[in-house]
């Protein structure tokens, strides 16, 4: 596990960093409410060239930019709405795949599943400053 300790304009080199060694696969997204788990996925979209409007899949339950970039949110609806959905067979496509909210069970259901995944814990410091933690063992 890997910790970063980042103001809000220098995101990019994580972003960056995480978007050249991770190609596919699901990447959670942990934190509070308004910690920056969006503002995450926007600088990741970002990097990789994709010019779409990012917004939170909190009432769609899941957007896509581009062809290999899916963007989820489990948070009003849980995870047990999100299987029944048959969303998990989503997370089997190629590209990546940004859950925010995501719990230890949906990372239990990836690793049995064999789907390539890593967990990124964020902690809102002050209005300027967040922490990262970067699980990437599963990676």
């Amino acid at each position: 596990m890997k910790k970063y300790l980042l103001k809000l304009d220098q995101i990019t080199t994580l972003a960056q960093s995480i978007c050249e060694n991770f190609d596919n696969g699901v990447i959670i997204l942990r934190g509070d409410l308004a910690t920056g788990k969006t503002t995450f996925v926007k600088e990741f979209v970002k990097q990789k060239k994709i010019n779409d409007d990012v917004t939170s899949p909190t009432f769609s339950l899941q957007q896509s930019y581009g062809d290999r970039v899916f963007h989820y949110d489990i948070y009003n609806h849980g995870l047990d709405h999100f299987i029944s959905l048959g969303m998990l067979e989503e997370l089997e496509r190629d590209g990546v795949h940004l859950v925010e909210w995501g719990d230890e069970k949906l990372k239990e259901i990836l690793d049995s599943a064999e789907i390539k995944n890593m967990t990124i814990s964020i902690k809102k410091i002050d209005d300027n400053s967040r922490e990262y933690e970067v699980d990437d063992a599963h990676a």
